[in-house]
């Protein structure tokens, strides 16, 4: 069974998700996969998102519930304040068995996203994969669901066209800093940090004329990448935004304070870190107007979908779920088939044209098995499979639940 706890920006507070985003996926991950029923996890973490990802054991009653509860636990364990456990605990949504697929998709093709079809999500999505990989947390079925995940966003965005705006919270944050801007060409503005938010960035500062763009990284990165993308790297932050009118932050650690603030001249702070990038006590600052993602969240005007969007994720969480659904029956079919293809391989052994044979019949077998297949997906996705797997016992007395309880004993024990 499937379970996901997700906490965003529409469900829990800014303050809430800023505080929980400190406690690492990995030890969130790690502390959640050390319970008995849990066969795998996938911690998501963004910057207004945090979502754990479950494999429960089948047999586990009221499995949503004790999931939930082991969720808020092992972040309690890892450092969250009783308070915002409490508050994860009231406000965060949870999704199980089939629906989990479904909402997995859309997360990753960006229809869940504050900015609608933003293009950074698919890659947070993958690299928590990638963690829970490293951290040995992850299982069959998360990993196929998230992989899925990643087939499903580039159909979505290249028949529903969502990304066609080139959508992202840092082109969202321009638009609005644009209604202070007279001309881009003569704004100077800073980066803080170097990751992918600072890559769209420059290339939407450009877009709109900017030209004297630098950047800053307290992890010594600067200087690489303002080489690969002709930008000039600053070495003193309190320096770099005394020469800013525009600082936009997204890093992984927290950078700007009251202190690093050098003069009350007329500046331009956009804050899209989670942990908080900037302390909220500068935009009280004489001449800093600061933005964050709560403002954004507030203020922008989102893009539209593009047509068909949630369809296309629809049908993909459909596909995903009959093809898991019928899987059994299709291994079913595919091993009584390969039996009776071995034992015909080994009686004709023994003929002078044993290898042109057993080509021909291992072609034959191959074809002999794709129509049932097909035919257990398509009745799976109406809903069916009973009557597919029925038929497999009448016609050649296979039993398909014997098959499926030894497949869930393997993976419980691996």
């Amino acid at each position: 069974m499937l379970f996901c706890l997700t906490a965003n920006h529409r469900n829990t507070d800014f303050d809430v998700l800023d505080r929980i985003s400190h406690v690492t996926g990995t030890d969130a991950a790690d502390r959640i996969a050390a319970h008995d029923f849990v066969r795998g996890v996938i911690v998501l973490s963004t910057c207004n998102r945090f979502e754990a990802y479950l494999e429960l054991d089948e047999s586990l009653l009221d499995g949503g519930a004790v999931a939930r509860t082991a969720v808020i636990d092992a972040l309690r364990d890892a450092g969250v304040d009783a308070p915002d456990a409490d508050a994860l605990a009231a406000s965060a949504g949870s999704v199980d068995g089939d629906d989990v697929v479904h909402h997995l998709f859309a997360v990753a093709s960006g229809l869940e996203s504050m900015v609608v079809g933003e293009e950074e999500i698919n890659g947070q999505v993958q690299r928590s994969l990638s963690a829970a990989r490293t951290a040995g947390t992850t299982s069959t079925l998360l990993e196929q669901a998230f992989q899925r995940a990643a087939h499903s966003t580039r159909a979505v965005r290249a028949k529903a066209d969502v990304a066609a705006g080139g959508r992202s919270l840092a082109r969202i944050a321009l638009d609005l800093a644009g209604s202070r801007v007279t001309d881009w060409s003569t704004v100077r503005v800073l980066l803080v940090g170097t990751g992918q938010y600072a890559a769209t960035t420059i290339t939407a500062l450009r877009a709109r004329g900017a030209e004297d763009v630098r950047v800053f990284s307290a992890t010594g990165r600067g200087e690489k990448f303002a080489l690969k993308y002709a930008v000039r790297a600053e070495r003193d932050l309190g320096e770099a935004i005394a020469r800013a009118d525009i600082v936009l932050t997204c890093t992984a650690r927290y950078v700007i304070t009251a202190d690093d603030i050098p003069d009350s001249s007329p500046r331009l702070i956009v804050d899209l870190g989670l942990p908080r990038n900037v302390d909220p006590a500068v935009g009280a600052l004489p001449g800093v107007e600061l933005m964050d993602l709560e403002l954004l969240g507030r203020h922008a005007v989102l893009p539209e979908l593009g047509p068909g969007a949630h369809e296309l994720v629809g049908n993909a969480a459909a596909t995903f779920t009959a093809e898991r659904a019928a899987a059994s029956a299709v291994v079913a079919v595919r091993t009584h088939i390969q039996k009776l293809l071995d034992a015909e391989l080994a009686r004709t052994s023994s003929s002078p044209d044993a290898d042109a044979v057993a080509a021909a019949l291992r072609h034959f077998a191959g074809v002999l098995s794709h129509t049932p297949s097909v035919r257990a997906r398509e009745l799976a996705a109406e809903g069916r499979i009973d009557e597919f797997e029925a038929a497999l016992g009448t016609v050649f007395g296979l039993d398909v639940a014997p098959r499926l309880r030894a497949i869930d004993d393997e993976r419980a024990a691996g």
